[in-house]
């Protein structure tokens, strides 16, 4: 694109889009996660220092409810940052999980409990997790209490208080309860044979994700509630609830109870017979989806002031009470999800629930690892000695995900996925998203060997035409000397275009000058979604502009000198349609070594001097430094920002400013419209 010569807290707030369970994540906040080297860190040497040493494991974040931001905590990390130790005893497992400061302690063999029934009192940031398959509770388990937040447990077995009695009123031995507790991530353990429930999430805890566990052999599996108030917000998805008669869950007033893709199995020709299965009582609002239900006595039920909205589930042998009724709520509204299909349940569970080997290895992981497989190397060591190469032996059509795995390097060649290549993830296989590196140096100007010249869009290192195209921990850059080569009128240079609907660059950074990541659609008619996250953009002039529906998220956005070592540029250039959305810059990091006062947020890309287009771009809840200039917006041709769609909100740093007529901010009311979520319109984008 040309560069003119002339020149508040809300319980509804959605997630921050997680992905899927057990796939490591970057870690989720945009001032905690660096690059390091010659392109900066982040953040305090400490944190850096622990996190390099973390597994990549230690760096998982939660999802469902337990990801939300709220009560004054933003989303489920656990003991992410804190020292990571290792466990054998009880006296070990106790000192560390009742500390005030946050750890990441590692369960490494079987703690017998004493007394039996024991409930260790876990402290807020902790995240609890078993080595392998090694990690047994046995005769106890934990109690999270009032006020105690931000904990995962996880792969772990805790197992056997039981006392004899198969309905026991005398012995509260639980697995795992919490009363008042918030941000609680329950994923992936083995829970069976305790004295009474398996999981009790009482007295008003919230924000709770329980995910791919196996929950069996017990009476009372899982009860939610034991308030008056309504308020308790809870996910309950991939659990394989198995052998078990009554509170399947039981959820008691909770005011959004969310279950999917969970199995409950009552076994035929056994002493466990069930009673019933999902409950919902009081004036719980629940959304049950794509579940399957195996010989299950009453397998959904409800109080008349309660509500179930039920879609998708199997019912296999069930007998009994199968209700629904009332209104729920749309849990998109709070945080992305994917469903799988309720035939699939049984086997993707049994083989995908409970403690790992490898942790983090799940089955939305193994599904991914099933992939289509292409290796790149450049020492001859892959099936391919060029990224490029690679996309070529994808065949034309191809039904489902193919990962082009690439080794670490400099790949100095043009990638492009054509529009007949869809389902193509281009992964790098370091370290580091440093480690592997795909560049060239075309610009606009740039004469072709054909004759004529690139253009911008024909400029890009990487092209991307084909739908659900992913990019993951690697570099695309675009390294266009515009100091060597002044002779070139056109200098923009692109890295990376896309040009496709679902494009998801997860973990990745883009780097040039001008134009460095371009956002387009097919079309003028066509949606192009894409969604950047856990990345680093960086550039100068115009550096993230097109017409796609595009998100940055949990990102960096680097500003650049230009060429001269002046200081002056521009973030974004939306060129998008009427009534359609623009650029979303949320949750993120602006920054750079440039001078005070000298870059606009963005500014208005009619192209071609289309005076039907209607650009947009909202940055929101992101911290920007004091580069930016006190009006962030400005003009670009003929036409004025001010005709378009620019604002913010929620913004801070030294770059931040109040609203006025030359800076508009979003009212709370517009804000709730202008999240992730709204921009993906039902996309939920997961790694593959």
């Amino acid at each position: 694109m040309s560069e003119p010569r002339s020149t508040a807290q809300h319980r509804r707030r959605r997630s921050r889009t997680a992905l899927a369970v057990g796939v490591p994540l970057a870690l989720t906040a945009a001032g905690t996660f660096a690059y390091g080297g010659d392109l900066g860190v982040l953040g305090s040497t400490a944190l850096q220092a622990s996190a390099a040493a973390a597994p990549a494991w230690a760096a998982d974040t939660a999802d469902g409810f337990a990801s939300v931001n709220s009560l004054g905590q933003n989303g489920t990390y656990g003991g992410r940052g804190g020292q990571i130790v290792t466990v054998k005893t009880q006296a070990e497992l106790e000192k560390y999980a009742t500390a005030t400061q946050p750890y990441v302690i590692v369960v490494a063999g079987t703690i017998a409990m004493n007394p039996v029934g024991k409930e260790i009192k876990v402290q807020s940031d902790k995240t609890i997790v078993g080595r392998g398959t090694a990690g047994h509770i046995v005769g106890g388990g934990f109690f999270l209490g009032q006020g105690v937040h931000n904990v995962i447990i996880r792969n772990l077995t805790i197992r056997d208080a039981y006392q004899g009695i198969w309905n026991d009123k005398d012995h509260d031995f639980d697995a795992i309860q919490m009363d008042g507790a918030h941000h609680v991530w329950i994923d992936h353990n083995d829970l069976r044979h305790m004295a009474d429930g398996l999981i009790d999430v009482r007295k008003d805890s919230t924000n709770v994700t329980v995910s791919w566990n196996k929950l069996s052999d017990n009476n009372k599996t899982f009860g939610i509630g034991w308030t008056e108030n309504v308020k308790t917000d809870i996910t309950i998805h991939h659990n394989w609830i198995r052998e078990t008669e009554q509170r399947n869950p039981s959820t008691d007033n909770a005011a959004h109870a969310h279950l999917y893709n969970n199995f409950l199995e009552d076994a035929p020709n056994t002493s466990i017979g069930s009673s019933y299965g999902n409950y919902s009582r009081g004036s719980t609002k629940m959304v049950l989806e794509n579940s399957y239900f195996q010989g299950i006595k009453n397998p959904v039920i409800k109080d008349s002031g309660a509500s179930i909205v039920q879609r998708g589930s199997v019912f296999s042998g069930t007998s009994g009470r199968n209700e629904s009724g009332g209104s729920a709520f749309d849990p998109k509204t709070y945080y992305a999800y994917n469903l799988d299909k309720a035939a699939d349940v049984p086997g993707l569970l049994k083989s995908g629930v409970g403690p790992r080997g490898s942790i983090g290895t799940t089955a939305a992981s193994t599904r991914a690892a099933a992939a289509t497989t292409l290796t790149v190397a450049q020492d001859g060591s892959g099936q391919y000695r060029t990224v490029q190469a690679a996309v070529n032996a994808v065949p034309a059509n191809n039904p489902s995900r193919v990962v082009i795995a690439v080794k670490p390097g400099t790949y100095r060649e043009l990638v492009k996925v054509p529009s007949n290549k869809p389902h193509v993830t281009i992964r790098g296989t370091g370290g580091s998203r440093k480690d592997t590196t795909i560049v060239y140096n075309n610009a606009s100007g740039t004469p072709k060997p054909g004759g004529g010249t690139y253009g911008t869009g024909g400029s890009a290192t990487v092209a991307v035409e084909a739908d659900d195209f992913q990019a993951r921990n690697l570099t695309i850059s675009n390294d266009f000397d515009e100091k060597a080569n002044r002779h070139i009128k056109d200098q923009q240079a692109v890295a990376l275009r896309t040009a496709a609907d679902k494009v998801f660059l997860d973990g990745i950074i883009v780097t040039g000058d001008q134009d460095t990541l371009l956002l387009d659609t097919a079309s003028k008619d066509r949606l192009g979604r894409v969604y950047v996250a856990n990345s680093y953009v960086i550039g100068n002039v115009d550096f993230i502009f097109g017409r796609a529906t595009a998100v940055v998220d949990k990102s960096v956005i680097t500003l650049k000198k230009r060429w001269d070592g002046s200081s002056a540029g521009y973030i974004a250039a939306p060129s998008t349609a009427a009534n359609r959305r623009g650029f979303l810059i949320a949750n993120s990091t602006v920054n750079g070594d440039v001078s005070a006062g000298t870059f606009y947020l963005g500014r208005p890309w009619h192209a071609g001097g289309d005076a039907s287009l209607d650009p947009q771009a909202t940055v929101r809840n992101t911290n920007l430094s004091n580069a930016i200039r006190s009006a962030p917006w400005t003009d670009m041709g003929n036409f004025s920002w001010k005709d378009d769609r620019f604002a913010e909100y929620g913004n801070y740093g030294a770059g931040a400013g109040p609203a006025s007529t030359n800076r508009p901010h979003l009212t709370a009311a517009q804000a709730a419209n202008q999240e992730v979520a709204d921009w993906l319109a039902g996309w939920t984008p997961s790694a593959s």
